[in-house]
């Protein structure tokens, strides 16, 4: 009896890890993200916000269903956002698919960069982005980190 019971766990066991492996392909090549705009966004009041494109590139014959992603933003060395979101596309096989986020400075961060900005006249502003996807329990996260300025002028 006892030996039966040992048998069936262990043959479940191989059929879970075998299932696992069946589901990751072995050609699974890990899809690339660029940032493709960040800009800031002229509006009437005080908090300053931003709009992030990415765009996603699926180079794989199975459709990327990317469950969610957190990012994060600094301006001139200052963490001033950070966020998530759930609501995006499905990036085709082979295709490609534009990811737009909407972010919001924080105050305390946001007044550190403003602080900056009145002891120091600036037309630009360093930023820095960082950000993890998440496409599913079985594929590893993708993450991307992308650095540069941008106006303050809209030039």
């Amino acid at each position: 009896m006892i030996h039966t019971i040992r048998f069936a766990l262990f043959l479940i066991l191989t059929i879970v890890s075998l299932a696992g492996c069946v589901t990751v392909p072995s050609d699974f090549e890990q899809p690339r993200v660029a940032v493709t705009s960040f800009k800031s966004l002229n509006r009437a009041n005080l908090t300053p916000e931003f709009e992030i494109v990415l765009r996603v590139t699926n180079p794989n014959r199975t459709p990327l269903k990317v469950e969610g992603m957190s990012y994060a933003i600094d301006l001139d060395g200052n963490e001033v956002m950070t966020g998530v979101s759930n609501t995006l596309p499905t990036i085709p096989a082979y295709g490609e698919g534009e990811v737009k986020l909407h972010a919001i400075a924080s105050l305390m961060g946001g007044f550190k960069v403003l602080t900056g900005m009145m002891n120091q006249y600036k037309d630009q502003v360093e930023y820095a982005f960082r950000a993890k996807l998440d496409v599913g329990a079985f594929t590893p996260s993708i993450r991307v980190s992308k650095q540069g300025v941008f106006s303050l002028t809209g030039k």
